[in-house]
């Protein structure tokens, strides 16, 4: 039984030991990011992925992706009818159409799974 306030989840074991493998790997740098367990990283994982489905879900019918280069991410932004490049520059990412490092377009671009994972792979980060 959990403690009082707390609610247990059932995982397969290939699944929990990808994520406690990922999580003992990294847990130095989680612990900088207030991460001092196992299920607090998955707290952490689950709470992230929340916020990118809200985004999505504020963002997704405005934006579309059209396609993804290995240097750059092509949109359509259904509001401004417009479309919207993202290329990486000084291993950065750059909106062509806004001309800013940080926008609508890129926070989109990097609440994409499969782009995030090649961007992320490249050490490009997301800006603050």
């Amino acid at each position: 039984m959990p403690k009082p306030g707390f609610k247990s989840l059932t995982l397969s074991e290939a699944v929990y030991d990808k994520f406690n493998q990922t999580y003992q790997k990294n847990k130095g740098e989680l612990t900088l990011k207030g991460v001092n367990s196992f299920s607090g990283y998955v707290t952490y994982l689950l709470e992230d992925v929340m916020k990118k489905d809200k985004t999505f879900a504020r963002y997704a019918p405005k934006l579309e992706k059209v396609s993804v280069d290995s240097d750059r991410i092509i949109l359509k932004d259904n509001i401004k009818n417009r479309i919207a490049e993202v290329a990486i520059q000084n291993n950065e990412l750059y909106c062509l159409l806004c001309e800013e490092k940080n926008c609508v377009h890129i926070g989109y671009v990097f609440g994409l799974p499969d782009v995030y994972e090649v961007l992320n792979s490249k050490g490009i980060k997301q800006a603050k």
